[in-house]
């Protein structure tokens, strides 16, 4: 009996050390750790700054607290669409946003439009809906695009039993690369874009670096890291010959759909 107490006694010292020891507090970082290559900072450096705080959106697609809003149903205020001169062509002065509000929904109807701002690297959440009576088929059922800097396209199309060519399809880089599946919902559902495009880098104005997107459609990863190699063209091949913006406005197109397609929830994170 005397033996087991002892034990025991044994045991519930040997668990008090190392309670003790598993709760000391934990090093907030080091400065004894080689420095890491290529950088000027040492492994788990405790002076290397700290990233700030973001919120993301209480449920998911919703904007983070460091996102600018470009459209979430009230006004497309953060858009501008080309005045139109007298042969019904667009021209190359502003305008207010062609397109209209219905229901809190941006109605792609009126041209293409524009951003205000100006964007290079960043990070671009956008919801879209094609109607299941659009007329047509192929690129004529359910087309739109994103263009960031105003020439690189990730397509929009209704690609729900609806064949076109691989490099035409939703997720694609339009002409170039098509989406590693096809995750887009059927006609009347919203679907989901979330993209991460990196801008080609300059010497100048002379790309030296090509453009890079990562694409998600409905969560689902169809573009990873994939290189873009040219500005977008239809029918033909492209390269970075010629001179190039180090930032520009993101264009949304109108692919003249009967009826239109329609938008929401659209925001923008620039990334360094």
């Amino acid at each position: 009996m005397k033996y087991a107490s002892s034990t025991l006694l044994l045991l519930a010292l040997g668990s008090s050390v190392l309670w003790a020891a598993d709760n000391k507090p934990s090093p907030i970082g080091y400065s004894d750790t080689p420095i890491i290559p290529g950088t000027q900072w040492k492994v788990h450096d405790i002076d290397r700054p700290r990233p700030e705080a973001v919120t993301p959106g209480a449920k998911l697609g919703d904007a983070p607290s460091d996102a600018i809003i470009l459209f979430n149903g009230t006004n497309a205020d953060a858009f501008q669409s080309k005045k139109k001169g007298p042969d019904g062509k667009p021209t190359n002065e502003w305008a207010p946003c062609a397109w209209k509000i219905d229901n809190g929904e941006l109605i792609v109807d009126g041209g293409d439009s524009w951003t205000k701002q100006e964007f290079a690297n960043c990070q671009v959440h956008i919801e879209w809906k094609s109607e299941p009576h659009t007329e047509g088929n192929s690129q004529k059922k359910g087309n739109g695009g994103i263009f960031f800097m105003d020439r690189y396209e990730c397509q929009m199309l209704d690609c729900d039993n609806n064949p076109t060519y691989a490099d035409g399809m939703t997720g694609c880089i339009y002409g170039q690369t098509p989406p590693l599946v096809n995750a887009v919902k059927k006609a009347g559902d919203w679907q989901a874009y979330d993209i991460v495009f990196t801008a080609p880098k300059l010497d100048g104005d002379k790309v030296i670096e090509p453009a890079y997107v990562t694409t998600f459609v409905n969560g689902v990863c169809v573009q990873i890291h994939t290189k873009i190699m040219g500005p977008t063209k239809h029918k033909n091949i492209t390269d970075y010959s010629g001179s190039f913006p180090a930032a520009a406005p993101i264009r949304l197109q109108d692919h003249k759909n009967n009826p239109p397609i329609r938008l929401r929830n659209i925001w923008i994170r620039p990334l360094q």
